[in-house]
């Protein structure tokens, strides 16, 4: 991914990260995906949220102030954003003009990115978590989603999938489950990276993980 040209004039404080507001505004200037900061971890443990909920599920990975409405793909507010809260790990509003994600746990998704390697399936970029990998597809509709899976006669509970209203953390964001990074990296280049069709995937991973025999928990 590009760094953004231009320099920053005054000093690094001691929590920047300027990976993280670069990777931001090549999100949401080159590649038109909104984007915004996530919730902070808890500055007395990592492994908790910094928003109120004591029992939150995914620390740090979601949004909480501002909320999921003000994703954007203004340059002026991401840097803005970012600049004040340097070290917040990068929030993608998925569906519109972003891509949408089928998320899976991380061993079973393995497992059936190896299959669908062998199976020949094209893919596009792959986010990881230490617990989950999100695969990014094209933007659908929850009819669209819905009608997809009433036609199968088996669909992992372990599958989430990030539809219009929903989220993802994005690399290289850290949060309290661990770092964010890109399993299958998107290509070099200012262009938007190409995703496949969330039916091809869907097809493809429950095809997969019936083939390997690999049971996908419910997480």
């Amino acid at each position: 991914m590009r760094e953004i040209l231009g320099r920053r004039r005054r000093l690094l404080r001691g929590d920047e990260r300027p990976e993280l507001i670069s990777a931001a505004l090549t999100y949401a200037t080159e590649w038109q995906w909104p984007v915004l900061p996530g919730a902070a971890t808890h500055p007395q443990g990592h492994s908790r949220c910094g928003c109120p909920d004591p029992e939150c599920t995914v620390p740090g990975a979601h949004p909480f102030d501002p909320g999921l409405l003000a994703a954007t793909t203004d340059e002026r507010m991401v840097r803005w954003w970012w600049t004040n809260r340097p070290a917040a790990p990068i929030i993608l509003a998925t569906g519109g003009t972003a891509p949408c994600a089928v998320s899976l746990p991380a061993l079973p998704a393995a497992h059936a990115l190896s299959a669908l390697d062998r199976m020949g399936m094209r893919l596009g970029p792959v986010v990881a978590s230490p617990a989950r990998w999100a695969i990014l597809v094209k933007p659908y509709s929850m009819e669209q989603l819905g009608e997809l899976l009433y036609a199968k006669d088996f669909v992992p509970g372990s599958l989430r999938f990030h539809s219009e209203g929903g989220y993802l953390a994005l690399p290289p964001s850290e949060t309290g489950q661990g770092p964010i990074t890109w399993q299958r990296a998107p290509l070099p280049g200012s262009a938007s990276p190409w995703v496949p069709d969330v039916e091809a995937v869907v097809d493809a991973v429950v095809e997969a993980l019936t083939r390997t025999g690999v049971s996908a928990p419910e997480l």
